[in-house]
Parts: C-alpha cells; structure tokens; sequence
C-alpha cells in the first residue's frame, strides 16, 4: 500500500465509523416511533428493490441530476448500499412488509424484471411479491402469470415509462388486476417533474373504465395533490401513498395545501406509508416525522404507518 493510499484509508475509516453511529441512532428513533403509537411496525408500501444493475443506473441518473429529478438542486442517495445490507437496514427500522418496486422504462424490458422479482420475493418473504407492467403486445400474458405466481403488488411509472395509462393495449391487464383485487402502485402525478401523460386526467380515464381498480396513487399525486384527492373521493378503492409528500424535500417544490388537510384527515383509512427507501435524499425517520407535524391524530398515523396497508395487504 502506498503512503497516499494509507492515508485515504485513515480518511474513511472514521466517515465509516460516523455512518454506523448515525445509522444505529435513526433505527432506534424509527422504533421509538411506532412504539410511541402501539405499533407493532411499519409497513411501507413504496420501496425499491430491483436487479443490481439497473439500481445502479437509477442512482447514477439522481446523482446527474436527470430531468425527471425536477431541476433538484441535488439529489444524495441516503441508503447506497448493497441489496442484502439494505434489506438488513429496513428490517432494522421495524417494517414488517415492503415492497420491490420495479418499473419499465421500454417494451420487453417489464417481463424481464417480473421473473428477478419472483426470486427476490422468494428469498425475502417480508417483501410484498411486486411486480409491473407496459402497454405492449402480450401485456395480459404476463401479467396473469405473474398473479398466478403470487404477485400481491403491481407498479406502473407513467412518467419513466413515458406512456398512456389509458393506452388500450393496457386494458385487459387493467381489467384483470381489478377482477383480481391487486393493489397497483401508480406514479401519475407530474411531480417531480411533468411526463407527457402524467396528470390525473389519464388516469381518471382508466378509473372510469376500471371502477374497482386498487390504485394506490404514489406520492399523493404530487404536485396535483387536490385532483387526486378528488379521484380518490370519487372512487372507494383508490388509495394515495405518502412518499417524499410532506417532507422538507418535497415541500420547496411541491407544497401540500392546508386547505386539503381536512380531506386528507377524512380519507384517513385510504392512506398509506411509502418512502422511496432507498433512493431519498433524507433520512428515513424524516418521512415519519413529516406525517406526525401534520398534526391529523395518532389514530390518523396508526392507521397510515401500518394498519391500512396490514389490512390493503393481510398478513
């Protein structure tokens, strides 16, 4: 080893070691969290876990600041690390149930990241077996041999994916997801920054078609928080999930109203926890803290960290 190498090592070894002591400082105020309000846990519908390699371009796109990132000013993955050691993390905050959420962002790729999701969801049995979807030919093959292999989650990213929800192509697969009762994880809002067909007016085209469909609008339809409240009011099985809403982040850009809080509070059992874990900009325990300085109720946290989505998914 040479003298400079030596010394860049001398360097990192007490960043390292300042990391590990964060870290066991957060996880044990994750815990006190959701003891404070007699949980059991949390469950968190809206994290990500994918193949290694396409993880890595995903971060590699926040760390160049790519234009779905909105024109953040920067963008650090709080929780680089590898799959096992985040898998470990996680569990260490007390989330008794995660998801993989994995998305397309062409045709013949989403097939692909079903079959890694089946082996993931094997050797991680906390995480909720995710898998997704694209509008192209063979779409409702693979989608029911993903529900006949126990898929209990779906993921679609109108804004990556770049593409219609209300394509026809996606119709029959839409219609066997409602039949079927999945919950989808739907990121249509136009937030960070706007795709082509996010907004709520595709998606309120497929709702109209699919009634029944469990959407699970990601981010609480960021920016367009009160039209996606509106969808949810106007059909009972959709949901809104919280991630990066509400949070210091988020809130320079896209700012939840005050005005909505009472719509929010009322919608109450149609809330769910999701953080973006790992790919925030922030601490985990910040999101939590977020939803508490919302002032809605420890009955409102309850029901959103953990009993909506312990009864959206069962045991």
């Amino acid at each position: 080893m040479t003298e400079k190498e030596a010394e860049l090592e001398e360097r990192q070894e007490p960043a390292a070691e300042v990391a590990e002591v964060a870290e066991v400082a957060e996880v044990a105020e994750v815990r006190a969290f959701w003891r404070r309000l007699g949980l059991p846990g949390l469950v968190d519908v809206h994290t990500h876990f994918m193949p290694e390699r396409v993880l890595r371009k995903v971060w590699d796109y926040f760390d160049a600041l790519g234009p779905a990132t909105g024109g953040a000013l920067e963008w650090p993955i709080t929780y680089r690390k590898e799959e096992a050691e985040r898998v470990a993390l996680i569990r260490e905050f007390g989330v008794r149930a995660f998801t993989a959420m994995l998305y397309p962002h062409k045709p013949g790729m989403a097939e692909w990241l079903n079959g890694w999701a089946v082996d993931f969801a094997a050797r991680t049995p906390d995480c909720l077996h995710t898998s997704t979807l694209f509008p192209e030919p063979g779409v409702e093959d693979y989608v029911r041999r993903a529900l006949d292999a126990g898929a209990r989650v779906f993921k679609a990213h109108v804004q990556v994916g770049a593409y219609d929800p209300a394509d026809e192509l996606l119709d029959p697969a839409w219609g066997l997801l409602a039949e079927s009762g999945t919950p989808v994880v739907i990121h249509c809002g136009s937030g960070p920054a706007p795709g082509k067909h996010t907004g709520p007016e595709p998606i309120a085209r497929v709702l109209a078609r699919h009634p029944r469909l469990r959407l699970v609008l990601a981010h609480m339809g960021m920016p367009e928080y009160e039209d996606f409240l509106d969808l949810a009011e106007r059909y009972g099985e959709v949901r809104l999930d919280t991630t990066m809403a509400f949070t210091d982040f988020s809130e320079r850009f896209a700012p939840f109203p005050p005005r909505a809080l009472p719509r929010l509070a009322a919608l109450g059992d149609r809330v769910l926890l999701g953080s973006d874990f790992p790919n925030i900009p922030y601490p985990y325990v910040h999101q939590l803290h977020a939803l508490e300085r919302l002032d809605l109720g420890e009955d409102w946290l309850r029901a959103v960290c953990h009993d909506n989505g312990a009864r959206l998914f069962g045991p």
